[in-house]
């Protein structure tokens, strides 16, 4: 057990995301990515703590809860969110989140983090943090936009030149969101430096790690991400 451990998960405070026309896409965060992830933290006996920016409380997008959208397991997923409803409704504020006394950090998806986290300057110095503490940081799907806010002062990014992936464009093309995106995540890493890669299919589970930077692809891979953060965490000595 590691009841003395904790785990940080950030949630996207958004509960929209604003297309290249002005328009408002209604998202948040998507219920497999967190409820699979959470699910297996605490299984594997972490303590686990929740955050978004301002602590507001993170809206699920409503398509994660629809099984036409977020498969047959999304009942089950509502279920969860229904179980974890009081931790839900009172994150942390992620300016107030002291790295020091977690383990890793991991950020889920949805479209909320093109929204909010990718530009945030608490989620920035959260992850810069970590990297500097040597700290597991752990993401997927769209999840790995908070980690475009880690901008140095003289512009380069904290992962440059790291194996990473997160949702391709083919994914978001094939789900109807790229036309009218104002930027596209694989893309937009790629520009910074990542050394991006994919799965050879789409919407299958495709996870990396390279050190203590585990990421997955899609809502598929969370339970890779998870295992992949669950085993850095058991090579470290945790």
């Amino acid at each position: 057990m590691h009841t003395n451990d904790t785990i940080l998960i950030v949630l996207s405070g958004a509960d929209h995301w604003t297309r290249t026309d002005g328009s408002q896409y209604a998202t948040g965060y998507w219920a497999e990515e967190f409820v699979v992830i959470h699910q297996k933290f605490i299984q594997a006996g972490y303590q686990v703590e929740l955050a978004s920016p301002g602590g507001v409380k993170p809206t699920a997008d409503w398509r994660s809860l629809d099984p036409q959208y977020g498969g047959p397991e999304a009942p089950r997923y509502a279920a969860y969110l229904e179980q974890i409803a009081a931790s839900l409704a009172h994150p942390l504020r992620l300016a107030d989140v002291d790295m020091g006394r977690y383990v890793a950090v991991v950020i889920p998806g949805g479209h909320g983090p093109a929204e909010d986290l990718y530009h945030d300057a608490d989620m920035a110095r959260v992850l810069f943090e970590a990297a500097r503490t040597d700290k597991v940081i752990g993401s997927v799907c769209h999840g790995p936009a908070a980690l475009l806010s880690a901008v140095n002062e003289d512009g380069s990014w904290l992962f440059a030149g790291r194996r990473l992936t997160g949702f391709s464009d083919e994914e978001e093309v094939e789900f109807g969101t790229a036309e009218n995106a104002p930027w596209l995540l694989a893309t937009r890493m790629r520009e910074l430096g990542a050394r991006y890669e994919r799965g050879p299919q789409n919407w299958a589970p495709f996870a990396i790690t390279d050190g203590k930077l585990v990421t997955g692809q899609n809502p598929a891979s969370s339970a890779a991400t998870a295992d992949g953060v669950l085993a850095v965490l058991a090579g470290a000595g945790r």
